[in-house]
């Protein structure tokens, strides 16, 4: 029975070419959409949220000296919004590698009192916040049509402000620092138009330890303290493609 009617089809279409080419009118023959690929440039904007971990500790024992606290940790968070540009090349065939440059600036902060026993009656408030993430990073991931599942990694920079001050205005410590550091994560994103597509994305930023010289308003002191710093960040963002991915997906 399906031999049959394959051969009926086969029979009607021969038919109907012939008659189109008798009467001189050329009969289209549709054929397949190329396979959807993520091959191509992009440029977008992302939105999400931070938070980490930073601990402050006095080796030298030059600000110490002056704030009577050795050590400090406190929790950060806060937001961040920003941009990245990248591009991507898929193969075997489901396979996308690529690279990508982005930037976020925002207000990732936090801040902690630290109890100062050598001065009755005072503390010592230390604060820092971060304002802006830089990352060059690869990615490699496995496409399934106009979804890809990804994961990354690279270098990255952070800019940092810290202060350190107390109640009794003996002291107002300041450090500034743009840290050197290494970034990772993963995500997934979904292309919901030729030119248009859209991500959910984790990324741990690891920064270690680094000597932050700190500088007192009020006596002109200045004195090191060795900082750790980690930062988690969960982000949306969206992409243009200038030139349509894949497929015409019918939308």
């Amino acid at each position: 029975m399906r031999s049959t009617l394959l051969g009926g089809a086969a029979c009607l279409l021969s038919t109907v070419c012939a008659f189109g080419a008798d009467m001189g009118v050329p009969i289209a023959i549709p054929s397949a959409l190329p396979p959807f690929t993520w091959t191509g440039c992009y440029a977008g904007g992302q939105a999400g949220g931070g938070f980490g971990q930073k601990d402050l500790n006095d080796s030298v024992g030059i600000v110490s000296s002056i704030s009577g606290f050795t050590s400090a940790n406190l929790n950060i968070s806060g937001y961040m919004l920003g941009g990245q540009i990248g591009c991507d090349y898929q193969f075997r065939p489901s396979w996308v590698v690529g690279i990508e440059g982005a930037a976020t600036g925002g207000n990732i902060h936090g801040s902690t009192s630290v109890a100062t026993p050598a001065l009755l009656g005072d503390s010592a408030n230390f604060r820092e916040t971060t304002d802006l993430l830089t990352s060059i990073t690869g990615r490699i991931g496995y496409a399934w049509n106009n979804w890809l599942l990804y994961a990354k990694g690279g270098a990255a920079w952070a800019s940092d402000r810290y202060s350190a001050s107390d109640v009794l205005a003996t002291y107002d410590f300041e450090g500034l620092e743009t840290r050197f550091g290494w970034t990772a994560g993963a995500g997934v994103e979904w292309a919901f138009s030729d030119i248009w597509s859209v991500r959910l994305e984790y990324d741990f930023y690891g920064f270690g330890t680094r000597s932050v010289n700190f500088i007192d308003n009020v006596s002109g002191t200045v004195g090191p303290l060795d900082i750790k710093q980690d930062i988690q960040v969960i982000k949306v963002g969206v992409n243009f493609h200038p030139y349509p991915i894949g497929a015409p997906l019918g939308w």
